[in-house]
């Protein structure tokens, strides 16, 4: 009964298939949304979970099994359907050959991915042309999807779709025109299990793309340039071999954006177009500008699009300044390596605060990040004593302290930065959201709203 099973349900149904929604939970707002689609013709049955007889009982005529992207692909219920020759898909799969024959721009990675899908999505609005954006940024494929089958418009010219691994393990039929590679650093460790197989998921995207764009300032895919066939690298740096035969094809010099046209090097437009902090964002802005090329824009277009573009909520955003301190909102920050980039994308001396629902992953960059940047961590959430050791066994000599959650940790950062002589306030959890949230959106908005009442 989440946004994206009841967006692929809908769909399905209106595409004339007979529709059960199964859900493991029952809350009043359930029962409301269930009364609803059930007007709509679609069977749902709450507090009822993934159960195997609960599922074969539906009927000989069971085609397949929507799972939503939150369900294991290899949990035991799923192994045994494809067992007997049921076909398991993810929530994107039904979006995707409602589409046909929409070219989709797909775009993965450990971070940056959202970042990337608005910047694609913005240049192609921008410049007059019908893209629409969903997936893994709070609209699912599916409901768009729909909403624009049942449009007057109809089907749009371009979807740009964020897919996480969860999401690409399960659409094994969605091949992209361009596929877009951010980055690759250990996540979700704790259900893939290993570096290896989560790099393979990823990978399966790019694959099926008629058109791949990778980051080459990543080092885990730079390592591994070698063993594309064909993509397209970009770079925020000089144009300078990924590995023997392979040079990027979009780079900066003189900070000026250059790409290769007809065989020579040709400027694009002002590296400076991205008003967003950090390398790491050039980056960003390339592979953007790479996917905004195979879709036909030129570069004046593009630069102009840039300029204009507001920047991503809970993605360093920046909410106020209040008594000379900035504060920004980087929600999105769900890991070590994403809050880390963070990091080094603002001038210091920073309060950060840290905290939520630890994930697996390698810390000793994040935490020499901080002892750069941080004159202070707040720390909340169910992480807090955990992170509390880790500072302290790391080094980490600033002054820490611990709150309940983001509604005594607001208020005391705002007073250390003070204090401290601290220019920003910067939330940058470094966790999951899920012990006190339903998402990283609703953490963002909680802290935002937090901020405007100082």
């Amino acid at each position: 009964m989440g946004r994206s099973g009841i967006g692929a349900a809908r769909l399905l149904q209106a595409l004339g298939e007979r529709v059960v929604l199964l859900e493991s939970r029952s809350t009043e707002t359930m029962q409301k949304q269930a009364a609803q689609l059930r007007r709509q013709g679609i069977n749902v049955q709450l507090n009822q979970g993934l159960d195997l007889d609960a599922i074969l009982a539906l009927g000989a005529d069971l085609k397949r099994v929507v799972v939503s992207p939150g369900i294991r692909w290899d949990h035991p219920v799923l192994e045994a359907l494809r067992a007997r020759g049921i076909d398991v898909q993810g929530e994107v799969e039904p979006a995707w050959h409602a589409s046909r024959p929409v070219p989709w721009i797909g775009i993965t990675g450990t971070n940056g991915k959202t970042t990337v899908t608005h910047l694609v999505h913005h240049l192609l609005r921008s410049a007059g042309r019908d893209g629409e954006m969903a997936g893994n940024v709070g609209r699912s494929a599916a409901e768009t999807v729909l909403e624009r089958r049942q449009s007057t418009r109809g089907l749009p010219e371009w979807l740009v779709v964020e897919l996480s691994s969860y999401q690409i393990e399960s659409c094994d039929a969605v091949a992209p025109q361009v596929g877009i590679w951010t980055t690759l650093t250990p996540d979700h460790l704790e259900r893939h299990g290993t570096v290896d197989h989560y790099r393979s998921i990823k990978r399966r995207l790019l694959e099926r793309s008629a058109v791949r764009v990778l980051n080459g300032d990543d080092p885990d895919l730079r390592s591994r340039a070698a063993s594309w066939d064909q993509a397209i690298w970009v770079t925020a740096g000089p144009r300078q071999p990924l590995a023997p035969g392979i040079e990027p094809a979009l780079w900066i010099e003189s900070e000026r954006v250059l790409h290769i046209r007809g065989g020579q090097p040709c400027e694009l437009m002002a590296a400076d177009a991205l008003a967003m902090p950090g390398s790491h964002n050039r980056q960003n802005m390339l592979l953007a500008v790479a996917a905004g090329l195979e879709a036909g824009l030129d570069g004046p277009t593009m630069e102009a699009a840039l300029r204009s573009f507001p920047g991503v909520p809970h993605r360093l955003e920046l909410i106020r300044t209040w008594r000379q301190v900035r504060f920004f909102n980087d929600s999105k920050a769900t890991n070590y390596d994403a809050a880390e980039v963070a990091l080094q994308a603002l001038d210091g001396p920073l309060v950060v605060l840290a905290g939520g629902q630890a994930k697996i992953g390698e810390a000793s960059a994040w935490v020499a990040a901080l002892r750069q940047s941080a004159r202070a961590v707040v720390l909340f959430g169910e992480a807090q004593g955990m992170f509390a050791g880790l500072l302290h066994d790391q080094g980490y000599a600033g002054r820490i302290d611990t709150c309940p959650g983001l509604e005594q940790a607001v208020p005391l950062a705002a007073m250390l930065a003070e204090q401290l002589g601290c220019t920003a306030v910067l939330l940058s959890p470094a966790c999951a959201s899920f012990d006190q949230y339903a998402d990283f959106e609703a953490r963002g908005e909680h802290f935002r709203g937090l901020v405007a009442r100082l």
